[in-house]
């Protein structure tokens, strides 16, 4: 028997109304804030991301779904969706539409190749917020609002963001060198991993999760300490915002993110729970991007954004037992008897949809108490029982299935009937 890929989930008819659910709100308030939706190819060049994420990160190096396609052109599943966008961004020169900065959200699969753990999936859906084109502490502090906003709007109340300011290019240059020194003596002792990364991008061994728990890591400096004048002032007016919001924040000077992109704030929204499973600690995570646009070819224009994943999502609110409002039920199931209704109702269910009625039937040849248990569990709001008599007399008695209250109907007002009454 053919199974699904190691890495990857169905989702069933039973759990679909959930993800619908979670991307209708979300949708709602991207149209709240301004932010318009993106939409980017699932697979692109692999230059995009070995440049735009960072040959140095775990992602480029040992993650990506690559092949080779027919013209011999090296094409990557996307593994996260901002170097996409910016790569539109600068393909179709966003930078000169009137409105900016460019508010941007995109929802779909992303694709990495990791051990699969409670939480993570090979094929996992991103959903992403991109602002680009202005450099403003005011948009920092936006998007900071906007990821809190989104999991409250699901209930969640156990959160806690955590900020850190990773600094311009300037400042991370003398701060690589102090992790360079601070690591150098004992990096023999570290992974290959960290080993291969003190002299291309040190800051990524903060990030690892086998060599965490060493004395190290606990006393490396602090990029804080090494942030020049504008990168101070920068990350002082984004936390002055957020007080303003009156949103609660920590800031971790060890939180560097695990893109290459990123510069000044970077951030996490985690489960402020130590109950909860470590799989689902970080919920989403982001930050600014002030020299990616370039990297690609692009002008000199700056980003900040972040990605959320639904799956983590959807273990956070079970984790705190928050069911979603997903009842789908149906508006009327039509229960008949005899072949004559049966055909009837074909025709019937036909016109009461083109009227905007959710309607049903049996399709199994069930004898009526059959067909009443299929109505009770489709949750049908109405039935109606048609068999000879009432084509004959034109007329139903169309049955509130909460109250047990019944109504007489002629059919052809039946779907009037049901759109009145769901009113």
């Amino acid at each position: 028997m053919i199974k699904i890929p190691r890495g990857t989930q169905d989702i069933l008819p039973s759990e679909s109304p959930k993800w619908q659910y979670i991307e209708n709100q979300l949708k709602t308030l991207m149209e709240r804030y301004n932010y318009q939706e993106i939409r980017t190819p699932i697979f692109e060049s692999t230059d995009l991301f070995a440049r735009g994420v960072g040959d140095s990160t775990d992602v480029v190096q040992k993650e990506m779904y690559t092949f080779k396609d027919k013209g011999d052109r090296s094409l990557t599943l996307r593994p996260e969706g901002t170097a996409a966008v910016v790569r539109s961004y600068i393909e179709n020169k966003m930078q000169g539409l009137p409105n900016q900065p460019v508010k941007l959200y995109y929802n779909g699969p992303m694709f990495r190749y990791e051990r699969k753990q409670k939480g993570r999936y090979r094929q996992f859906n991103q959903f992403g917020v991109e602002a680009i084109g202005t450099e403003d502490p005011s948009i920092d502090a936006e998007i900071l609002a906007m990821v809190m906003h989104i999991y409250e709007s699901f209930g969640l109340k156990k959160l806690k963001l955590v900020i850190n300011s990773v600094g311009d290019l300037d400042s991370r240059k003398d701060y690589q060198e102090a992790l360079r020194n601070h690591f150098k003596p004992v990096i023999h002792t570290y992974c290959a991993d960290c080993q291969n990364r003190i002299d291309t991008n040190p800051m990524r061994i903060l990030d690892c999760k086998i060599d965490r728990d060493k004395p190290e890591m606990k006393t490396a400096p602090a990029i804080t300490d090494y942030l020049n004048d504008y990168s101070k002032s920068y990350f002082e007016a984004v936390k002055a915002h957020l007080d303003r919001l009156g949103i609660n924040y920590v800031v971790d000077p060890t939180l560097v993110r695990g893109l290459d992109y990123y510069t000044h704030t970077a951030f996490e929204l985690m489960m402020d729970n130590d109950e909860y499973d470590g799989a689902i600690t970080t919920l989403c995570g982001g930050g600014r991007y002030n020299g990616l646009l370039e990297l690609l070819d692009g002008p000199k224009q700056t980003g900040i954004g972040f990605a959320l994943s639904i799956e983590r999502l959807l273990l956070a609110l079970e984790e705190e037992g928050i069911e979603l409002p997903v009842e789908n039920p149906i508006d009327l199931f039509v229960a008949t008897m005899g072949e004559t209704a049966d055909n009837y109702a074909v025709k019937l269910l036909n016109d009461l949809r083109h009227q905007g009625v959710k309607v049903d039937k049996d399709y199994l040849s069930r004898k009526l108490k059959g067909q009443m248990k299929q109505a009770d569990r489709l949750n049908a709001k109405y039935t109606i029982v048609l068999g000879d008599q009432e084509l004959e007399q034109n007329q139903v008695e169309v049955k509130n299935m909460q109250s047990g209250e019944t109504s007489s109907v002629t059919l052809d007002a039946i779907a009037s009937y049901i759109l009145e009454e769901m009113k």
